[in-house]
């Protein structure tokens, strides 16, 4: 499975123009408002988990964080993002890797996860991302994920995602992490489309 997700989103990522894809924001700004709520100082570790080419990474480059990861399954992805932020990629450190098979050298005060979780259908695959947040974020660091809701769409770019309501991911991390705020927003696709997301912010016990 690992195999087809990496050959999928390397497809994606060089052929198709990622402004018109579903996922797509111009301004990432629920993202920018959780980030943004914790007070972070500018030398926290932030990694941005299936960040592409994403805009998240160019604000927190443009609010002064020093210490930013940028992890995505595609190596394509990851060099459409250096290419748009130009000499500021030095800044960034990259991780080409699917996430279940990620060794971080380092702990995560801020673990930001956009709609990678969900992709996780099989039990062990989620299982594995659940250890992987709990040995990454220490006590007292931040996990933010989006998944689609269970009135959201059941598949993105072709692929089957698990839906979550907030409830169901309270329940899953609840072990080692405390949920701090929830929402439901509908992302707007760029054609117009609606998509229900659910949102948990979740610290560290």
């Amino acid at each position: 499975m690992e195999k087809v997700r990496k050959s999928h989103w390397e497809t994606v990522y060089q052929t198709k123009d990622t402004t018109k894809v579903g996922w797509f924001q111009p301004l990432p700004q629920v993202s920018i408002e959780f980030i943004s709520e914790v007070n972070l100082p500018k030398n926290a570790s932030i990694i941005d988990v299936g960040g592409g080419d994403g805009l998240l990474v160019d604000w927190l480059l443009e609010n002064d964080f020093e210490q930013l990861t940028v992890l995505d399954i595609s190596a394509s992805a990851l060099e459409k993002a250096k290419k748009h932020l130009g000499k500021s990629a030095s800044s960034v450190h990259w991780e080409v890797v699917d996430v279940i098979d990620f060794e971080p050298e380092r702990k995560f005060d801020f673990w930001h996860d956009r709609a990678v979780f969900h992709f996780l259908t099989e039990p062990n695959d989620q299982q594995t991302y659940l250890r992987l947040v709990e040995c990454s974020i220490p006590s007292g660091g931040y996990l933010l994920v989006m998944t689609f809701s269970r009135s959201g769409p059941k598949t993105c770019s072709g692929l089957p995602v698990q839906q979550y309501d907030v409830a169901d991911l309270e329940e899953f991390f609840s072990q080692e992490f405390e949920l701090v705020r929830s929402m439901n927003y509908d992302h707007f696709t760029p054609s117009g489309t609606a998509q229900n997301y659910s949102v948990g912010l979740f610290q560290r016990k």
